[in-house]
């Protein structure tokens, strides 16, 4: 027989809450996922690190699921950790319905802090691809009035941190790409994401380069893409960092070499890096109990 002991503090272990509804505005439910460490009886007071993560999905509608067996990981290591949908371009929401119900999202979670177990004063946003862009937009334009709807309007939607994967910087550069069929399917899509009409302006507003400006202060930064993606070139990434690196920002880079867009571009090594950045830079690592 073999004895071992028992784990009264729970630690390492998570518990999913699906389909939290964060926001009724529309007067359709947008939802959220929740990841949480399971918190013992005793240890009710308990608060945690938000992480607010969202998944690429060319601004259509997030898999919040596709990530969910790596994101685990940090609940176990005492995280919340939010996964977070938005309203769809492709139904008729354009930009920048996306990034007003995200900014909602965290307002909902700060509102509610106290029944997840969040610590309001840090919360970092983590995306892929055009989840990416909107971590990056979160990251550049806290409590900015015109991205703010008035659901829980007392609470702050600004993040401490920001963790972007291969996520769209300029989002105009697309449409100047000397490949003819990258233009026209950035026209098609763009089209879309700015309501039927190509909006130049609309595109230059949702690109996130576009908010680094010197003489500002700025919130750490990690910024990963792979060198081989197809889909967002790695020049997206590298011109952001050389911006915000001239703008003093603190801001690290990843070139993930051979990587293509998702798939090979995910490693144990990377998640690992991830939770160094949270860590030592962004500096709300909250061990679990």
């Amino acid at each position: 027989m073999l004895h071992i002991a028992s784990n009264p503090s729970l630690k390492g272990l998570s518990v999913l809450s699906p389909k939290i509804v964060y926001s009724t505005h529309t007067g359709k439910d947008i939802t959220l996922d929740l990841l949480m460490p399971q918190i013992p009886e005793d240890a009710c007071e308990k608060r945690y690190p938000l992480i607010v993560f969202i998944q690429g999905s060319a601004w259509h509608f997030p898999d919040t699921n596709y990530e969910i067996p790596q994101l685990a990981r940090f609940a176990d290591d005492g995280f919340v950790v939010a996964s977070v949908t938005h309203r769809n371009i492709e139904e008729g929401h354009p930009a920048p319905a996306f990034l007003q119900d995200v900014k909602t999202a965290i307002r909902f979670l700060r509102a509610n802090a106290e029944q997840y177990h969040i610590d309001p004063d840090k919360v970092l946003a983590f995306g892929t691809s055009s989840g990416g862009n909107t971590a990056l937009l979160l990251g550049l334009t806290g409590d900015m009035p015109e991205f703010k709807t008035d659901e829980y309007p007392e609470f702050s939607d600004s993040v401490c941190a920001v963790i972007d994967c291969f996520g769209p910087t300029d989002l105009t550069a697309f449409l100047e790409s000397p490949q003819p069929e990258v233009r026209s399917e950035a026209a098609a899509l763009f089209t879309l994401f700015c309501g039927g009409t190509l909006d130049k302006e609309l595109l230059k507003k949702m690109s996130p380069i576009n908010y680094v400006q010197e003489g500002k202060s700025y919130v750490p930064f990690m910024i990963a893409h792979g060198s081989a993606d197809p889909t967002v070139s790695f020049s997206q990434s590298e011109q952001l960092v050389k911006r915000l690196e001239e703008c003093g920002a603190q801001v690290s880079f990843i070139c993930v070499d051979g990587a293509v867009h998702e798939g090979n571009f995910w490693s144990r090594e990377l998640w690992d890096i991830f939770r160094g950045f949270m860590k030592t830079q962004a500096g709300f690592y909250h061990p679990a109990p």
